[in-house]
């Protein structure tokens, strides 16, 4: 009887220092913003009726040809998509594409701001889902940008391209290019994972390797990237393979005919 009940110790020790280990190694959630009052959630709502509803539906639960669903798509999508100029759209059959905020929703204004925050918290309080982080501007701009390159390129290169530049996908569909975009905007924009991109929860990249993602963008704009040639749309080895593909090929031909020539 004591040996089964020190194995069974046994077990259950194991087990507690298991669990311990994981809670101590698995990232923290990021830090979220206070929580809203219901004035704020209920401005939120005037503003959807206003803006939203037709596409997307009372409910939030979309229309058929006009709007997806915004169940679980949280306050996070909300900023990166109407901060941008994306939503809301001008017309129907406009592609959600940057372009300038309406100005009710301009994150460069106090009252842009705002609007923002309470239809964020309407849809957060309503439909759930991933949250804007409590930290804004420099606060989201991380001090290890080495790191943060290296996520990039693992992450980020093969559709935003190795600096920032944007690229082709198909469908006519292209990931935009980063020069203008916020540490706001790119943050929400990892949290909820607007179109193609995936979104990449805490468990992917902890809140510190977001933050150093958003120093490499940073740092590598404006930079002179081709100190020794053309830049090729810096859109990296695929133009640089078409580019030496083309002149390669051109050289063969031009060799070749000289060869027959002298023939």
């Amino acid at each position: 009887m004591t040996r089964r009940l020190r194995h069974a110790l046994l077990v259950v020790a194991a087990l507690i220092a298991v669990g311990g280990g994981y809670a101590l190694l698995v990232p923290g959630p990021q830090t979220a913003r206070a929580q809203p009052g219901q004035a704020q959630i209920e401005q939120g709502r005037l503003l959807y009726e206003s803006a939203c509803i037709s596409c997307h539906g009372a409910n939030l639960q979309g229309t058929a040809d006009r709007g997806p669903s915004l169940v679980g798509v949280g306050d996070a999508a909300v900023y990166f998509q109407v901060s941008t100029g994306r939503m809301p759209l001008a017309r129907a059959e406009d592609r959600g594409y940057r372009k300038d905020p309406a100005p009710v929703f301009d994150p460069g204004t106090a009252q842009g701001r705002t609007n923002l925050a309470a239809l964020g918290a309407y849809i957060e309080a309503t439909g759930g889902g991933p949250e804007t982080p409590a930290e804004t501007g420099p606060e989201l701009i991380g001090d290890d940008v080495a790191h943060g390159g290296e996520l990039y390129r693992l992450n980020c290169a093969s559709c935003h391209n190795f600096t920032g530049r944007g690229g082709i996908l198909a469908d006519g569909r292209y990931p935009p290019q980063l020069q203008d975009a916020t540490p706001e905007q790119m943050y929400t924009a990892m949290l909820s994972g607007p179109m193609a991109m995936p979104a990449f929860g805490d468990r992917q990249l902890t809140p510190e390797e977001k933050k150093n993602i958003i120093a490499y963008v940073l740092a590598v704009r404006g930079q002179n990237n081709a100190p020794g040639g053309y830049a090729l749309g810096e859109l990296g080895p695929a133009t640089e393979g078409v580019i030496a593909f083309g002149v390669g090929l051109a050289l063969l031909v031009g060799v070749a005919a000289w060869i027959g020539a002298r023939s």
